[in-house]
């Protein structure tokens, strides 16, 4: 039997696209985020599906994500939103893709590294807003800019922020790091005398914010199918990846049987136990051993017993009628029954991001649809 595997409906991410799509402008671009391997759906083949589906934009954490994506993708624009090197800057032009500007330093080094290499490198700044991470300090943006501007290996061609948060009960924050980023960008194009591309929102600001979406937007959860679950947002999607897993042996036990490593479960009744072929070294959490759920036979049926590296024990009841073999769900649905990563991160005190990109990348991606 196969070891544990996910299944991508890509049919379901053609729909999440044009959820997105229905609710913008036509000048506002999709710049897909597909980092950590599109949060662990697999990064070639979903950005194949939404480059098919019209997306011209994609943005990797790092220059290697980007060398994968252009593998397969020669005429799409892609946007590394991590810090590039400048060692790196030879990739980058020889194979069209554009970093982000992270500090002064940092884009003077980019810059260097062009020149001598007797080219221009196209690139967009990161303006720091209130993120506290990467950026230029927005108060000195404009002047650093300019500065960076007159640099004969650069050509700024984008402008972009990130959001610490977004929350309906808190909105100010938002709120003033938009506004402190749409200032520095009307003082930066004028100096400079020109438009630049500009994009601020993630999947979050997305939903609520459509006077941010600017030039483009930076989805990510969204398209995977989380953080839609509020009825005021302005698009809806659905999870696309499901998690599966076969059962590798059934046993019937009696009241007061031990289940996993230090006995930490005993049947309180006499009940069927199935073994199932995942665990921690697959991504599986070990904090899930307490509320975690598994579907099989279209019933929810609870983790029990420590996760273990490789193995599942679950609790089936009494008289169950799995067989090994049987289909288990780890995330996604069968018949009635829905465990979706969501579910799991509030059990692990997490969030979906986590359990998804925690999903072993050697596990076998399946592509339906």
């Amino acid at each position: 039997m196969a070891r544990c595997w996910v299944e991508v409906d890509l049919q379901r991410l053609d729909r999440n696209i044009q959820s997105l799509r229905d609710v913008l402008r036509p000048q506002t671009d999709i710049i897909f985020v597909v980092k950590a391997n599109a949060y662990g759906h697999g990064a070639q083949a979903v950005a194949q599906r939404a480059a098919a589906r019209g997306v011209r934009w994609f943005a990797v954490a790092y220059a290697e994500e980007a060398l994968e994506l252009r593998a397969v993708l020669p005429d799409v624009n892609i946007l590394v939103i991590g810090v590039v090197q400048p060692d790196e800057v030879s990739a980058l032009l020889e194979h069209r893709i554009i970093p982000i500007v992270a500090d002064f330093e940092h884009g003077c080094a980019l810059a260097a590294e062009a020149e001598k290499l007797g080219a221009t490198l196209p690139v967009h700044v990161k303006i720091d807003t209130g993120m506290g991470r990467i950026g230029l300090p927005w108060q000195q943006a404009p002047e650093l800019i300019i500065r960076l501007d007159a640099k004969e290996g650069l050509d700024i061609q984008g402008l972009c922020s990130h959001f610490a948060m977004v929350e309906k009960s808190e909105p100010q924050a938002a709120k003033m790091q938009a506004d402190r980023f749409l200032a520095a960008v009307d003082n930066i194009q004028t100096h400079l005398g020109r438009q630049l591309f500009k994009h601020l929102s993630s999947s979050r600001a997305i939903l609520y914010h459509a006077e941010w979406d600017l030039d483009g937007i930076r989805p990510g959860i969204v398209l995977y199918g989380y953080g839609t679950g509020d009825e005021s947002m302005r698009a809806h999607t659905r999870p696309i990846l499901q998690w599966k897993t076969r059962v590798i042996q059934v046993k019937s036990v009696p009241e007061n049987f031990a289940v996993g490593y230090y006995s930490i479960y005993v049947t309180s009744r006499p009940t069927d136990i199935a073994v199932i072929a995942c665990g921690y070294a697959d991504g599986y959490l070990r904090a899930l051993h307490k509320g975690g759920q598994v579907l099989i036979h279209g019933r929810r049926c609870p983790v029990v017993g420590a996760v273990s590296m490789n193995w599942i024990a679950v609790d089936l009841g009494p008289g169950s009628g799995v067989q090994r073999g049987d289909e288990a769900v780890l995330i996604g649905a069968q018949q009635k029954e829905r465990v979706w990563a969501n579910e799991l991160a509030a059990i692990c005190r997490t969030i979906p991001y986590e359990i998804l990109v925690g999903i072993d990348a050697k596990i076998e991606r399946r592509y339906v649809g």
